[in-house]
């Protein structure tokens, strides 16, 4: 599993530090810019070889990132007749041109993956309300069990997805939220809002269905036997496939995730299960596995899998996209998504989020792999999401990235004449500074995960 896992992490970086770095190397060709190096990692190379301009392709030891090296007076002296070929006898806006070709791959790239997500005919789920908890957001609102949400603050909610999506939007906020809601067999709709204070401000890993205070529809799993795992406890007592366990220690069991959360609480202890089959009860004593997880936190189990349950046709929602149309909601999603991470961005600043959220490479290597078991679709959703979070991180006015350079470039452009030599290298050693704080403390976060 873990070697899966970093495989599908070093496939999604690679992709994506490969699109990025061709952006500033297609450009720079275009400008007439002399490439010497372009790297896919850091380090000592594993792979090398040249084009027929002289230009060094390698593939290096360390994945995390790469680069393109172009020929550059900064650098080192300049032959007089290789002059009119190095990045800085470029003109301003070329070179703006060149540094901002790495962002703008990677919005392109996403909007192409989102593309390949849209195209193929699919469902979702509509998002309907089956709990309100009390003294909650969703209590405050009005909103009652039954009703679909149909928009939140005027966005249209269509599925989970979108309604989690735009609810995220409204983390550690304050003030009114509206919601549009309807019952699915009438068209009358229902406008109704409540107050925000802080909402959900601070709070790790904040679960934003959870924080409203509602729990959508799901179908209840029905706590009978499909299979069993190897050396299951269940089948090594005497339960067969198509048993159906009614009770446990004589508490009535409402659905399979009830039957799995009192089996996990008890590790090693007796429990008496009551089961029918064949239209006959009877009653039999299991001792749960006890499994322990890389937390260290031990749970019990009897090594059972349910019967799949399948969604009724209308809570699903369907849709299909031309060529053209599915572009179209490539590009909108794209954006949505660079705006969502940028006002992340902000309210991790502010306070508004909690920095436990940030998360690094051995978070995003586990989603990778979750992600890729889960299907090819969820794959390239993720590595769509994080192409475009790479290009919005990478426009950040922060010296030793991309956007860094694009502001000492523009403020040239403007006043006519570089940054000081010496206030650049302030800013580059700050930048150094945060991008390097930034990386520890994701790198922390990820170790306490954990």
């Amino acid at each position: 599993m873990i070697v899966f896992t970093i495989l599908w992490f070093l496939v999604a970086l690679g992709i994506l530090v490969t699109f990025h770095e061709f952006g500033h190397f297609y450009i720079a060709r275009r400008c007439g810019v002399k490439v010497i190096r372009f790297s896919v990692g850091f380090g000592k190379p594993l792979l090398s070889w040249y084009d027929r301009h002289g230009t060094q392709f390698s593939l290096a030891a360390i994945p995390l990132g790469g680069y393109v090296k172009m020929l550059d007076e900064r650098e080192g002296p300049v032959p007089d007749d290789q002059l009119e070929y190095a990045f800085t006898r470029k003109s301003v806006w070329q070179r703006i041109a060149i540094v901002a070709a790495g962002p703008v791959a990677n919005f392109i790239l996403a909007i192409v993956f989102y593309w390949a997500v849209f195209l193929p005919a699919g469902t979702d789920v509509i998002p309907v309300i089956d709990r309100v908890f009390p003294d909650s957001v969703a209590e405050q609102a009005g909103l009652e069990s039954g009703q679909e949400i149909l928009s939140v603050d005027g966005v249209k909610t269509p599925t989970w997805q979108r309604l989690n999506q735009q609810l995220l939007t409204r983390l550690g906020e304050s003030g009114q939220i509206t919601f549009t809601t309807k019952y699915p067999d009438s068209d009358l709709t229902y406008t109704s809002s409540a107050s925000l204070d802080d909402w959900l401000k601070g709070v790790d890993e904040p679960n934003p269905l959870e924080g409203l205070g509602v729990e959508l529809y799901r179908p209840k799993v029905e706590p009978k036997i499909q299979k069993f795992t190897d050396n299951s406890s269940a089948k090594l007592a005497g339960l067969v496939a198509g048993d159906v366990i009614t009770h446990v220690d004589g508490i009535v069991l409402e659905d399979w995730n009830h039957l799995v959360s009192y089996v996990s609480e008890r590790p090693g202890q007796t429990i008496m299960f009551s089961y029918e089959r064949d239209g006959a009860a009877a009653d039999m004593e299991i001792v749960p596995a006890a499994e322990e997880l890389e937390s260290g936190e031990v749970l019990g189990r009897i090594g059972i899998y349910p019967v799949v349950t399948t969604w009724p046709e209308h809570m699903l929602r369907e849709y299909r996209y031309s060529i053209f149309e599915a572009m179209a909601r490539a590009g909108e999603r794209t954006w949505d998504t660079a705006m969502f991470v940028l006002m992340s961005i902000k309210k991790l600043i502010v306070g508004e989020i909690s920095t436990k959220n940030l998360s690094g490479p051995i978070t995003i290597a586990k989603v990778a792999g979750d992600s890729a078991e889960a299907g090819w679709i969820y794959y390239v959703e993720f590595l769509a999401l994080l192409s475009v979070s790479l290009g919005v991180f990478n426009l950040l006015p922060i010296p030793v990235l991309d956007g860094g350079h694009l502001l000492y470039y523009t403020i040239e452009a403007i006043k006519g004449g570089p940054v000081p030599e010496r206030i650049q290298m302030i800013g580059y050693q700050l930048g150094l500074f945060l991008v390097a704080s930034i990386m520890i403390l994701a790198f922390y976060n990820d170790i306490m995960r954990l």
